[in-house]
């Protein structure tokens, strides 16, 4: 999953989102910042998904 997620945020970033998160805020500032220019959106997307993984690596230990 972690693959397709990182394969759709340079894509289509608002998808990598909506996969990890669902609909969120997160999601909105996606869609915005990809509006905006696809790179910023890449950007924010693969950050979002990172940021998401460790906070859930945390919880299991």
């Amino acid at each position: 999953m972690k693959f397709l997620r990182l394969v759709s945020a340079i894509l289509l970033p608002p998808l990598a989102v909506f996969l990890t998160t669902g609909i969120s805020t997160g999601l909105i500032v996606s869609v915005l910042l990809t509006a905006l220019g696809w790179v910023p959106g890449i950007i924010h997307a693969l950050w979002l998904i990172q940021k998401t993984e460790e906070r859930q690596r945390e919880q299991v230990y």
